[in-house]
């Protein structure tokens, strides 16, 4: 379809602008993923792990510039929902591929799993509905 086609071509010239937030670099990795775009899906996950933070034996990634989190007794910090929503688009990039995910990629995103899964608050949701 020519709607498609025109959108996947706005996408792909969007990759290229200098200064791509991490959030859209995140929803274009999946977008370029569900359209079987490889090549596309690829480097922008090679980009986007350059800025992950990786912490704890778990991976995320989050707004640039944010304040680092402050360890208080007793207190468990959730990230914002935002940071939630950007890493679990990273997650189903990693995932949704037209081959099946290399041995690699699935140790990656069970990583990604396992820090969203903390994020989760004591009813088994997230602090946001987004």
């Amino acid at each position: 379809h020519a709607v498609v086609r025109n959108a996947l071509f706005c996408l792909e010239t969007s990759v290229n602008e200098k200064e791509n937030h991490v959030y859209t670099k995140a929803l274009l990795a999946y977008a370029f993923a569900l359209a079987g775009k490889e090549e596309q899906r690829k480097a922008l996950l090679g980009s986007l792990e350059k800025e992950a933070v990786k912490k704890d034996g778990s991976v995320h990634w989050q707004w640039p510039g944010k304040e680092p989190e402050v360890d208080l007794p007793y207190y468990r910090y959730r990230a914002p929902s935002a940071e939630v929503e950007m890493t679990a688009y990273v997650l189903l990039a990693h995932l949704t591929t037209r081959l099946t995910p290399s041995q690699e990629e699935l140790s990656f995103a069970s990583l990604i799993a396992k820090w969203i899964s903390v994020q989760q608050n004591p009813s088994g949701g997230f602090s946001s509905t987004q």
